[in-house]
Parts: structure tokens; C-alpha cells; sequence
């Protein structure tokens, strides 16, 4: 048994404001005691600034890092940004993937994410063809977490159809099993090799597999208790498509397939219909925006105030990777809401601080995580307060919000266990894997 003690300078313990000299002792990786306005115990490490429970990366696609700064003139759209995310996906080979992730989860960890929702659709070769093991992508996902000790739900994607009634084409051959009892066989063969991974599922969406599918794949998580995430009304052709194939919006497909509870997440809902988060709210399901990724994207702006009032959680993910910063996301988050609506205040520092730890936490499958308390993983994110943009800003958790960035992130703990020190991983060369692994994609 290994025993470690940390004390924090001040610490989030879930409330409305910060605690001081907390001491926070774990055994396995697991949190024994805390104890506020404890002098630090002999040999603890210690830790100034503001700590937070580990943050949750509810919604990744690793390898779209690649794609950050390749902006060209011609991608007006989500739909002209969708070619070029498929140009890179036909390049990809596991190597190549592996190290790519590698590259993103050692950046994550950095950020202070600790935990990452991979909503993994990437699974075969180029023409479409399976590899001897049909899960060799996802194992490279899952070796590459393991590598960089972030904690791992891999969500793999159901991929059937380009649209409804139209077989896959192109670089969708890559994303697509000929059929959901395929796709079944093939999530059945995973298994997570370690208590930091945990694996769930998903339903790519509704113009990808059709209602038949989808209600498979539901009945496939619920059989496990596993999470289901799914991309939902993220752009309102998605909604025209739905309407005009199967005469109800997404998220009432979704209801009727049996997908919606309280372990479904909808990744984006930027686009949602009246009836919709009624329908997500009863269910106690989550919503996974992503704000930055959004506004790269130009998908729009979810209307926030909405789905709060519908009583839904909200957890956050950085998507695309356009940034990799998870204090922007929050920000963003009540920031967006104020452009759309002219009002300030939807969410206050401590709903947006739950979005990101216990409700991300939660959504992906750890039910224990984001907290800071005697039972929880001692997963940990230390942000110095030291930097000319933090000076003055005051000491509760809304200054902290207002201007911390990722680059604030000194330490990071993930089951007791110093992973980021100084703000740099202590296993990968983040900088140098992420420029290797992309100059070999494009190269």
C-alpha cells in the first residue's frame, strides 16, 4: 500500500468558494481524508495556488489534432471542414494514430484534463478492410492513455450508413462496419486492460446509423451499464435529415431506440428543437458541449439558459483540439450564452467547475471522479496563481475562472501519482511527439 499526502495552499471542494491549507491524503491512488485548515503534514507534497479535482474531457476525437492551424480559404463550413478531416483520416496508419494520441492525451494531461472521452469512429484500413484484429485502432488508443496515465473512456462509434439509405463511401469505409451486429461482435471484444479505462459506447448519429441500429447499440451499453454518447443536432441539416427520413428529430429517435438515461450523453445539442430537452432532462441525461471546437467550426451557439432550466448537466470537451485548454472552455461555456442573449450570469463559477469535474466525470463513466473527498480517485490539478493575468483578480473560484488559462497548470495527480510537474509531462515530450506524429501524417 503507498500512501501519499498533498497539501494545498487553497483547494475547490465543490462549493462556492475555495478552502485553505487543505490536506489531502490517498492510499492507492484513492482519497482517505481531507482535512481543512490542517498545517502540512511532515513529507507532504506541497502545493500553492488553487487546486482542483481532476478535470473531464467529456468529447475528443485525438486524432482531428492534426488538423489545428490547417485552415484554408475554401472551408466556409462545417461541411467543407468535414473533407479535410476526412483527407486526414485516410492517411492514418495504427503507428501512426498511436503516437498521435500519444501527442494529445500527454497535451490534455498538461491542460488538466485528467480523464478523456475518446469517441472513437476510426477503425479499419484505408479501403475499409479490417485488420487482423479488428480493434487494432482502438488498441492503439487505449496503449497510447496507458502510456501518458490519463484515465480513458473509449466510446467506440457504430458507423453505418453516409446518410439514411446511403452506404458509406471514401474515408467513411474507415469509420463503418457492414453492420450493427458487426459493430457488436467487435465492441464485445473489447476489454479494458486496466481500472483507468473504461469502455462504452456510441452512436456516431442518427444520419450514420439508422433507428434499427441505434436501438442495438442502446440495448448493447444498457446490458453493460456502459455509457452512450452520441453527436446530436450539431449542424440543422442533421435535424432536416432526420425529419425528412424518420419524421422526428434526432433527439426523439434517440428516445424512441431506447437510447436516452442517465448514462447517455448528446455531444453538441447546439441545434435542439422544442421538445428536445424536455425529452434529454427527463431522462436525466447529460449535454458534452464544445465551445471552442463550435466556434472554430461555426456550428452556432447552444442555447445554454435552456438547458439548464430543463435541469440537465452539462460537462464540457474539447472536440477538435482547435485548443486544448479546458479554463477557455468554461469561459466560452457562460461567454457565448452572454453574446446570445444579451444576459450575464447563466452559470455561475461553481456550475461551470461542476461541469467540468464531477458532472464530466459522471457522464464518462466515473462516478467517483471530480471531487475532492474521502472515496474519490486522487486525481488533482494545481494551477498557479502567479501570473501577471491572475494578479488581482481575487480569491474564490470566479477570479480563477476569469483569467487562468492551461498554461496556469503547474501539477497534475492522477491516482496519487505526480504525472505533470513544472507543467510538463514527466513521461512524454509533449511538444516533440505531437510535432513528429504530425509531420508524419502530412508528410
Amino acid at each position: 500500500m503507498t500512501t501519499v499526502t498533498f497539501h494545498c495552499a487553497r483547494a475547490w471542494l465543490g462549493g462556492a468558494g475555495l478552502e485553505r491549507d487543505v490536506a489531502v491524503t490517498a492510499t492507492d491512488g484513492v482519497i482517505d481524508a481531507v482535512a481543512v485548515g490542517s498545517p502540512a503534514p511532515r513529507g507532504a507534497a506541497l502545493l500553492d495556488g488553487v487546486v482542483l479535482p481532476g478535470l473531464a474531457n467529456g468529447h475528443s476525437h485525438a486524432f482531428h489534432r492534426a488538423l489545428r492551424g490547417r485552415q484554408r480559404d475554401d472551408l466556409d463550413s462545417f461541411w467543407a471542414w468535414r473533407d479535410q478531416m476526412y483527407e486526414l483520416a485516410v492517411r492514418l496508419t495504427p503507428d501512426v494514430l498511436h503516437e498521435l494520441a500519444i501527442g494529445a492525451f500527454s497535451e490534455m494531461l498538461c491542460a488538466g484534463y485528467t480523464a478523456v472521452g475518446e469517441f472513437h469512429y476510426l477503425h479499419h484500413d484505408r479501403d475499409g478492410a479490417r485488420y487482423a484484429d479488428p480493434n487494432e485502432m482502438s488498441r492503439a488508443i487505449i496503449d497510447a492513455a496507458q502510456t501518458t496515465g490519463i484515465r480513458l473512456t473509449l466510446l467506440d462509434a457504430c458507423y453505418l450508413e453516409s446518410a439514411p439509405g446511403t452506404p458509406p463511401s471514401g474515408a467513411q469505409l474507415r469509420f463503418a462496419d457492414a453492420s450493427v451486429s458487426e459493430w457488436t461482435a467487435r465492441a464485445d471484444a473489447l476489454v479494458a486492460p486496466s481500472e483507468r479505462v473504461v469502455v462504452g459506447g456510441a452512436i456516431h448519429s442518427v444520419r450514420a446509423v439508422p433507428p434499427a441500429g441505434a436501438s442495438v447499440v442502446a440495448a448493447w451499453a444498457a446490458s453493460r451499464s456502459a455509457p452512450l454518447h452520441a453527436h446530436v443536432s450539431e449542424q440543422p441539416s442533421e435535424n432536416e435529415v432526420a425529419r425528412e427520413a424518420y419524421g422526428v428529430t434526432p433527439t426523439a429517435l434517440l428516445a424512441d431506440a431506447g437510447a436516452l438515461s442517465d448514462r447517455f450523453t448528446a455531444v453538441h445539442a447546439t441545434h435542439l428543437v422544442d421538445g428536445d430537452r424536455a425529452r434529454l432532462g427527463d431522462a436525466g441525461a447529460s449535454v458534452c458541449v464544445c465551445p471552442t471546437t463550435e466556434r472554430d467550426l461555426g456550428d452556432g451557439l447552444v442555447e445554454l439558459a435552456r438547458l439548464v432550466d430543463a435541469g440537465i448537466p452539462l460537462t464540457v470537451g474539447s472536440d477538435s483540439h482547435a485548443v486544448v485548454d479546458p479554463f477557455d472552455e468554461l469561459r466560452a461555456l457562460e461567454g457565448h450564452e452572454r453574446l446570445r442573449t444579451l444576459r450575464r450570469g447563466t452559470c455561475g463559477p461553481a456550475q461551470l467547475l461542476i461541469a467540468a469535474t464531477a458532472s464530466g466525470h459522471r457522464s464518462l463513466g466515473w462516478s467517483d471522479g471530480g471531487r475532492i473527498a474521502p472515496g474519490a480517485p486522487c486525481d488533482l490539478v494545481h494551477v498557479s496563481t502567479d501570473a501577471a493575468r491572475l494578479a488581482g483578480t481575487g480569491d474564490d473560484a470566479a477570479g480563477l475562472l476569469a483569467a487562468a488559462t492551461a498554461a496556469d497548470v503547474r501539477t497534475v495527480v492522477v491516482a496519487g501519482e505526480p504525472l505533470v510537474e513544472d507543467g510538463r509531462h514527466r513521461r512524454v515530450d509533449t511538444a516533440s511527439v505531437l510535432d513528429t506524429a504530425i509531420r508524419a501524417v502530412w508528410s
